[in-house]
Formats: structure tokens, C-alpha cells, sequence
């Protein structure tokens, strides 16, 4: 049985602060953890239903109740196992030349967030840069809206204008006002700049975008999702 401190802890990992403080993140579900329990990701602690336990002989695991496994859990439908896992320190600086990456600029929505990185591995792009006031990485929403990617994708975090300034590499903007995507050609080596849900593209960044990219609207909607936006220009600068 689980004690009120230990639910209390696990359910203080979902605030962004406790998790800086601990340098934990939680991750959820049969799928995800099996990917975890395969990956260099430490695993501090599992707490997972017998089921579970029992299609994973040799994995050590707190035994819980589905009522004690709804208490730690944020899904809405708790699922056999949570893991409290260890957050990743990635490499000082990303390299940038001789590759595509991803810059993004005051990204609000864990769900956003979470697609892009996914949408980003399914590309085969294995870095993202993020602005400060990008929502963490280590969200329990963004880690579940990954589906895993996060395993295959780094991502870091600073000050965008330093680190475009510096890169050396073309810098595509995704602006209304950009050159159409669909003549813009195929990219091996760049940066795609996407910018707040609401705001675009902070004005500071604007300078340092090389290749304004737009996709060219047809109907009446005023704008695309990010995470949307981010699938249809890469499926075709990849």
C-alpha cells in the first residue's frame, strides 16, 4: 500500500518546478514504459498493476491497486504502469550543419508541444531547440502526446536569437507573408523556425529568418495549429 508522502511525491512531479527541483519526469502506460524499460533512460521507480508485473518477470515493480494507480496518475484512464524516471542533461550545444532541426519559439500547449516531437522523429529530425517560455519537455502531457518520440529526439533549451545567430545554417520561417512552400525545394541542411500558437514568430527572430516559408491558404481560416503547420512543411522540405 502506497503511503500519503509517496502519493503526495509522485503527484508533485507533474509541477514543472518539483521536477526541475528533482530532476525526475513521470511517464505513463504499458507502450511508453516498455520503450523506457529498452532505452538509456534510467528508471528510478515503477509502480504498475500485477497484470503488468506478471508479463514482465525480472522488472522490479511496486505492486498497486487500481484505485492507489488513479491517485498517482494524470491520465484520465490510468493504465497499468507508471514509471518516475530520471531527465536526460543533453549535450552542451546542438550541431547544426549538415542536418535539418527545429527551432521553437514561446510553444504554449503540452499537446503541441509533444505531436512536434513526434512529428520531428517521424522526419527524422533528432533535435529541437526552444525557447525559453517553450513549455517542459518533461510535461507529463507532452511526454504521453510524444508516443515515445521524446526517447529519439533532444531537446534543448536557451535563447533563441544567441543560438540562430551563431548556427551558420539557413533559417526557414514559417510566416503568412513567406515565399510559397510548395516552389521553396527540398532542404538537407537548415533550421525551421515555428513560432507561439497566437503570436508567430517573435519580431527580435524575424531578422535572422533567411527563408520566409509560407503554405498557401486556400479557404477562410485565419491560421494553422503549430504542430499542423510543423507535418506539412516538413513533408515537403524532407
Amino acid at each position: 500500500m502506497l503511503s500519503k508522502n509517496e502519493v503526495k511525491y509522485i503527484q508533485s512531479l507533474c509541477q514543472k518546478r518539483q521536477r526541475l527541483q528533482e530532476g525526475l519526469f513521470l511517464a505513463e502506460g504499458v507502450k511508453l514504459v516498455d520503450e523506457l524499460l529498452q532505452s538509456d533512460f534510467r528508471i528510478r521507480k515503477l509502480y504498475a498493476a500485477e497484470a503488468w508485473i506478471r508479463g514482465h518477470p525480472g522488472v522490479e515493480a511496486v505492486q498497486v491497486t487500481d484505485d492507489e494507480l488513479a491517485r498517482i496518475s494524470g491520465q484520465a484512464s490510468p493504465n497499468q504502469v507508471l514509471a518516475v524516471v530520471e531527465q536526460k542533461q543533453p549535450p552542451r550545444l546542438p550541431l547544426w550543419k549538415g542536418r535539418l532541426s527545429l527551432a521553437l519559439d514561446g510553444i504554449q500547449d503540452p499537446g503541441n508541444l509533444g505531436t512536434i516531437i513526434r512529428i520531428a522523429d517521424w522526419f527524422g529530425i533528432g533535435q529541437i531547440m526552444a525557447s525559453e517560455d517553450t513549455v517542459d519537455c518533461y510535461n507529463p502531457k507532452v511526454i504521453q502526446s510524444t508516443m515515445g518520440s521524446f526517447l529519439r529526439v533532444t531537446v534543448w533549451y536557451g535563447k533563441l536569437e544567441t543560438a540562430l545567430s551563431a548556427a551558420g545554417v539557413p533559417v526557414l520561417g514559417a510566416l503568412l507573408d513567406g515565399k510559397n512552400l510548395y516552389v521553396s525545394g527540398k532542404r538537407s541542411e537548415g533550421i525551421l523556425l515555428i513560432g507561439n500558437e497566437s503570436k508567430g514568430i517573435q519580431p527580435a527572430l524575424l531578422p535572422l529568418v533567411t527563408h520566409p516559408i509560407t503554405i498557401p491558404r486556400i479557404g477562410g481560416a485565419e491560421s494553422l495549429n503549430a504542430a499542423v503547420a510543423t507535418g506539412i512543411i516538413l513533408s515537403h522540405i524532407v
